[in-house]
């Protein structure tokens, strides 16, 4: 079974309103990425797509990538150096084991949903909204590897 088919159209609008919903409290940008497979590193590649998405380029660097390999059971979450020198490598790992509990009972849209949530409050923190800010980056799922 293919991610677009396990997350679901009613998984993937659950997810798209949670990132809209974080993302109108924060000037941070919350990306969701599933890949069918991750054959390497998982945070390497998490590295490469978050370059890839031009996470990077946000005007504060507070993006916020969740990144999924479905079939291999990986899973990572980066922050940008404007909020990772925030929060640290503690808030990320807490965050990924809160999500590893939902999976472990088979919850991948609840999972990803609460990371964002988390995501989005944190961001709330350090980088609130303000009345000129702009959705620099899309609120889709994007989904990689399609045909494997």
């Amino acid at each position: 079974m293919k991610a677009v088919d396990i997350i679901g159209s009613a998984g993937k609008e659950t997810i798209r309103n949670a990132v809209g919903a974080a993302e109108k409290l924060t000037s941070g940008e919350i990306r969701v990425f599933i890949d069918e497979e991750c054959k390497e590193d998982v945070m390497d590649h998490a590295a490469f797509v978050f370059a890839e998405l031009g996470m990077h380029k946000t005007e504060l660097r507070n993006g916020v990538l969740i990144y999924l390999a479905l079939k291999d059971h990986k899973f990572a979450i980066i922050g940008d150096a404007g909020i990772h020198a925030k929060v640290g490598d503690d808030f990320w790992n807490h965050v990924k084991e809160e999500m590893l509990e939902h999976f472990r009972h088979g919850r991948i849209v609840e999972g990803i949903e609460h990371a964002v949530i988390q995501a989005g409050n944190k961001l709330k923190v350090f980088f609130p909204k303000q009345q000129q800010d702009v959705n620099e980056l899309p609120d889709d799922i994007v989904f990689g590897n399609p045909d494997k």
